[in-house]
């Protein structure tokens, strides 16, 4: 007998079929992990829900039953011990080993593990999962608990532990999904096997010494004592387990180990970290081995002259937060691998964000994401899997949110990138200011796991990391949740209801969610979409738009801001210009502002199926216009031009680890180029500071507001400032020459103006679908160029780059020179 654990997936030679209705009469090989809306579309018994408005008739999937089941061999390896390993399971499961009830779930973000070894037989054996409709359960659990408010287009889904947003929100499709969702194995194991490890780093901030405490629970197939042994960085401890006992605590000390620190502010140290679990005469039974990071947290919430602040600190030093809220990436969270996370989160990187906030209404994602995260110094922000929504707090519901919670703090506590837990998105200001206290009639709605379960599990599992009961939060009961004074904010009266220059209407500590709308890119809607013609109202358009009168705030949005659009092609370019230019008016007055406030996370950084909303790159993967804005607003070093009490300021804002010094020019220009005023100061920005200068009223004073620009200039970063708005302003007709020369790996496209061009973008999708530029926005004056790259293997015409509607400024026509 072989005492070491092993372990033998289970992820071949299954099929699926319905249990109830009529669509689906016989077997379908499936794919495990995965789940049955794409094992329906692999097998051709469905449309692709994402095509046109397929989701509408697919929805009969989510209220059928259905059976997941595969036959394997086995043979008897004389282990004591077999359990069946079930890592996700979507989500009310009954599961069977030859025919006999093993286990039932009812939730989807927890794992669950079953002793099977009585069951199993030589030779072939049967393993069957069925899954009852999410739908059906969710909506008996509302009739037996009573009816709570949500604020979400989705219903129900705050009466089922599964992923909220696979029931519609106001950004993706209601696919309700079932399946085998993570990894399913058997295990086998003698003696004992390690049940939980949990890493607890403290890190001494004056003398660099760091204790590393191990916490190790094993679960035990008889009462043997035991030896636990942890290793890290060349010190190793370790302890006995009495007999009969489950649990023990190692410690270490390591000195001068190298620390590990966010992106941009230091090196991403990773220590490998083994944990042994033996007999008591050295014989191994299980063992566990991650990657750890040497790194203190903690979060400043000490009232000021300001109010109340949110300011994270890692290792000590104060770092302003620049971020994304991040959705699941698919719908079908399960075609999400390692490559498509590294994709995103260098994506993320690229536009110089330094944060990702993992919202309360999808899943606590995959080990890949969090290891991406702690290679790439990405710093995340764990939401509970709570959002927009009164909770139940009856059972069978606490328990399993007590479960749930447990599982995971455990599961990701050893990831230096995570930086903090919050109890849920959004339940806390929906509970106060959207109306739910009287639809409650006294039932619970959530604080129970807010304000005690939660914080409890935390300080009891990772007492190192902060915790705070939800975004938004003020810190009090005293106050209103969404107080932009203190702690959190989230700003949506600007998409909804006003215009976004109001962002400035305050100075948040820290917002953690706003944002504004804007379609995918071209070649997205053109894979997705049958429409012909394209029209911001045309069938798939509008079955693509899930945000309720999403379409009527776009127009709103744009009209007090741009020119109308003659067309589809100036309708997409202008409202996905509009996103950009709102997103970056409140990043740049936020961080105007450092260090009163001290985060910005921009709703959102992706999407999780082709549609109008306020990613910055769409489900294809491609960059908006806004991905661009957003890694200038976000870059280490900002030079923004605010208002300021009547006043125009400029603002230097440098989170760079060495400060920041030069000749500050601010000039006043002529769209013609001419130059009708200047000021100029030397400033020396300390590192992770900001420093503001007025601009003399000399200079900032146009003469005709229709016709001129201020722009600033610190070293090689650039600000600009335009006195009217584009609707109001009488643009030359554009003019310019183009020249297109093929590089390695695609094109350069230069522009030189010959007028003023504000906010030049090219769009190579339209020629090629997988082509991408390297920068857009771009504004020059008479005379200015500017060298595009374009990346595409294939032969894109230089007329066809250059030529509307691919290449595009706020006033174009059609009319461009393009030289030999």
């Amino acid at each position: 007998m072989c005492a070491l654990r092993s372990t033998r997936a289970l992820h071949e030679s299954w099929s699926v079929r319905a249990l109830t209705g009529t669509q689906v009469t016989a077997p379908v090989p499936a794919t495990v992990p995965g789940c049955v809306h794409t094992d329906l579309l692999a097998a051709g018994l469905i449309p692709d829900p994402y095509q046109d408005d397929n989701e509408h008739a697919l929805h009969w999937i989510g209220r059928t039953d259905w059976a997941y089941e595969t036959r394997f061999d086995w043979s008897d390896e004389g282990a004591p011990r077999v359990d069946l390993s079930c890592a996700g399971l979507d989500t009310v499961a009954t599961v069977l080993v030859n025919g006999v009830v093993v286990g039932r779930t009812e939730n989807m973000h927890r794992s669950y593990r079953f002793d099977v070894g009585a069951l199993l037989t030589a030779g072939a054996n049967t393993l069957r999962v069925e899954f009852a409709s999410a739908y059906g359960y969710a909506e008996a659990m509302r009739a037996r608990l009573g009816d709570r408010p949500h604020a979400s287009v989705a219903d129900s889904y705050h009466f089922i532990r599964k992923m909220a947003c696979n029931f519609g929100w106001d950004w993706g499709p209601t696919v309700v999904t079932a399946g085998i969702w993570r990894p399913i194995a058997l295990e086998s194991w003698s003696v004992a096997r390690l049940a939980e490890v949990r890493p607890r780093v403290t890190v001494d901030d004056g003398t660099g010494r760091v204790r590393v405490e191990v916490e190790v629970e094993v679960e035990r197939h008889g009462d043997a004592p035991l030896t636990v042994t942890a290793s890290v960085c060349g010190v190793t401890a370790s302890a006995v387990i009495p007999a009969g006992e489950r649990r023990a605590t190692l410690e270490s000390t390591v000195a001068d180990a190298p620390l590990w620190w966010p992106r941009g502010y230091g090196e991403q140290h990773l220590h490998p970290l083994t944990v042994t679990l033996a007999t008591s005469d050295g014989e191994t039974l299980d063992s566990w081995r991650r990657r750890i990071g040497f790194r203190s947290v903690r979060l400043d919430t000490t009232p000021d002259t300001y109010g109340t602040p949110h300011t994270l600190y890692v290792n000590e030093v104060p770092v302003f937060v620049r971020g994304f809220n991040w959705i699941p990436d698919d719908a079908f969270v399960t075609r999400v691998d390692r490559d498509r996370y590294a994709r995103r989160l260098a994506q993320a990187c690229e536009a110089n964000a330094n944060y990702l906030r993992v919202w309360g209404g999808g899943i606590y994602e995959s080990g890949d994401f969090y290891d991406l995260a702690d290679e790439l110094g990405l710093l995340v922000g764990q939401d509970f899997l709570f959002a927009c929504a009164a909770y139940p707090e009856e059972e069978p519901f606490a328990a399993e949110v007590a479960a749930e919670a447990r599982e995971n703090v455990v599961r990701l506590a050893s990831h230096p990138s995570l930086v903090g837990w919050t109890g849920n998105n959004e339940n806390i200001w929906g509970y106060h200011d959207w109306g739910w206290q009287p639809q409650l009639e006294g039932r619970s709605w959530g604080a129970e796991y807010y304000f005690a379960l939660l914080p409890a599990i935390v300080a009891e599992l990772d007492p190192t990391r902060p915790y705070w009961p939800g975004s938004p939060w003020s810190g009090s009961h005293d106050r209103h949740p969404n107080d932009p004074a203190h702690g959190t904010t989230h700003e949506w009266a600007v998409w909804n209801r006003i215009d976004y220059a109001h962002y400035r209407d305050y100075v948040p500590r820290f917002a953690s969610e706003f944002g504004f709308q804007a379609p995918p890119a071209y070649a997205t809607l053109r894979r997705w979409l049958a429409d012909e013609p394209l029209a911001p109202d045309s069938p798939g358009m509008r079955h693509h738009q899930k945000a309720p009168d999403g379409d009527a705030k776009l127009r709103r949005g744009l009209e007090a801001h741009l020119p109308a659009p003659r067309d589809f092609d100036d309708w997409h370019y202008l409202t996905q210009l509009n996103q950009a230019r709102a997103v970056t008016v409140a990043v740049e007055h936020y961080r105007s502002h450092r260090p009163v406030c001290m985060g910005a996370i921009v709703w959102q950084l992706n999407d999780d199926w082709p549609a109008t909303s306020w990613a910055a790159v769409d489900s294809e993967e491609r960059r908006k216009p806004l991905w661009y804005a957003l890694r200038r607003a976000f870059a280490d070093r900002l030079l923004t031009v605010q208002p300021r009490d009547g006043r125009l300021a400029v603002v230097a804002v440098n989170e760079a680890p060495t400060a920041w010094s030069g000749e500050l020019r601010v000039v006043r220009h002529g769209f013609d180029g001419a130059r009708h005023a200047t000021h100029a100061v030397d400033v020396t920005v300390a590192a992770r500071s900001a420093v503001t200068v007025l601009v003399p009223e000399a200079v900032a004073m146009p003469g005709d507001r229709d016709a001129e620009l201020l722009r600033a200039s610190l070293g090689d970063v650039h600000a600009s400032w335009f006195f009217r708005e584009d609707k109001d302003i009488r643009y030359p007709e554009p003019e310019f020459t183009t020249r297109v020369a093929p590089v390695a790996g695609g094109y350069t496209v230069t522009v030189t103006a010959q007028t003023i061009l504000r906010d030049l973008t090219l769009f190579p999708d339209r020629l090629d679908p997988a082509a991408y530029v390297d920068d857009a926005l771009v504004t020059l004056l008479p005379g200015e160029s500017v060298t595009l790259t374009v990346y595409s293997d294939q032969s894109l015409p230089a007329a066809a780059l250059t030529s509307h509607p691919v290449l595009r400024c706020v006033a174009d026509r059609p009319a461009i020179t393009t030289l030999p």
